[in-house]
């Protein structure tokens, strides 16, 4: 019961944007040039998560590399509706920062440590930042939609964790080679509430779930040397890709969901730039080691920043209990609870299944 509850609280609160009047004379919100100097890298930078990061690290300050494959390779070669690595580039470039483009496959192993060598030669062995984003198993995912691991090809796994996981931990430790001697850096997981509870398939929850350990760990290694490793877990947003599957009924597939809470989910979610303030704040936070380890949503760290979405709305958090009743339809009772109750970060915790029997009520 209490597994199922947290479960529902998860999509629904995820899913719910908060949708009250904020009285603002201006939809965008202005972040201040706190970065100036410093120098990231966003891995999968060509569209959704890892495009608004880059793109709130640029208007920050930073020196940001972003990565994608080559435009022969990529998604928008034939997906007209996606941007493309060197979108991503102009606009950063347009907003007033600077953008260097590489293109990296990421399930390549000697691919990634040039690009590790290039940055480190390029600034004199510096690296501020980096964002763990890229991900290659979203045509997996629609492919395995409905699907149980053994109807599928296992090789799905290497399509979604080789660069999905095993290229992060690489990264972070090319870039931990960089950060370490200079006491100084921030190394980010972009994972999901999907490594808790059972989300799309299999692989996809595996990964995500090593995702948050590898933080956690990494940041006992990391211990007393400066540098920090969190897991970051944004709300349901509104990416082209994730606007797409719904749209396309994939997502109800891949899920379980019905068509209409997905459709009010993606609809009512964060933007792909919420995530990138989240992580501007974290690199901006002279005390950001205190959260080293932890896993981290992005709307709880807009409560305690102080940030709004781009278009000046504040995202529900998928804590919020207020949400999850009001998405569920009871508004009324919804609106007698306020923000402040949310479910504890302990309850998610042990809102998981691992050490019960509740995995038989699962599906």
């Amino acid at each position: 019961m209490a597994s199922r509850l947290l479960s529902r609280l998860w999509s629904s609160a995820a899913a719910t944007g908060q949708a009250r009047n904020l009285s603002m004379s201006s939809t965008m919100f202005a972040t201040p040039r706190r970065l100036e100097g410093q120098v990231a890298l966003v891995t999968g930078a060509s569209r959704g998560i890892g495009r608004g990061i880059a793109l709130q690290l640029g208007e920050a300050g930073a020196t940001v590399y972003i990565t994608g494959r080559k435009p022969t390779e990529s998604l928008s070669s034939t997906n007209n509706d996606v941007p493309s690595l060197e979108k991503t580039a102009k606009d950063i470039r347009d907003r007033g920062g600077e953008a260097i483009h590489v293109y990296c496959d990421h399930s390549n192993d000697q691919e990634v440590k040039e690009l590790f060598e290039r940055i480190s030669n390029e600034n004199g062995q510096t690296l501020d930042i980096l964002v763990n984003n890229a991900f290659s198993g979203i045509t997996s995912i629609e492919r395995a939609a409905g699907k149980k691991f053994f109807e599928c090809d296992p090789l799905m796994w290497d399509d979604i964790n080789n660069v999905g996981l095993r290229n992060a931990y690489i990264c972070a430790t090319y870039a931990a080679k960089m950060m370490v001697p200079r006491r100084s850096g921030l190394i980010v997981n972009i994972s999901s509430a999907g490594g808790l509870q059972y989300f799309f398939n299999v692989a996809y929850g595996v990964g995500k779930c090593a995702m948050d350990r590898m933080a956690a760990d990494m940041a006992i290694d990391l211990k007393n040397l400066g540098v920090t490793c969190v897991s970051l877990w944004p709300g349901m947003a509104k990416t082209e890709l994730g606007i797409q599957m719904v749209k396309a009924g994939v997502l109800p597939k891949a899920t379980g969901m019905k068509q209409s809470l997905l459709e009010k989910s993606i609809m009512k979610g964060e933007t792909p730039e919420f995530a990138g303030r989240a992580v501007v704040a974290l690199a901006s936070d002279r005390y950001v080691n205190k959260k080293s380890g932890r896993i981290l949503i992005t709307a709880d760290l807009a409560n305690e920043y102080g940030f709004k979405d781009i278009d000046g709305s504040k995202p529900m958090n998928m804590r919020n209990v207020n949400g999850a009743l009001e998405f569920f339809g009871w508004p009324t009772l919804a609106g007698y609870v306020p923000d402040f109750v949310k479910v504890p970060l302990w309850a998610l915790h042990f809102g998981s299944y691992k050490f019960d029997d509740r995995v038989s009520n699962l599906k």
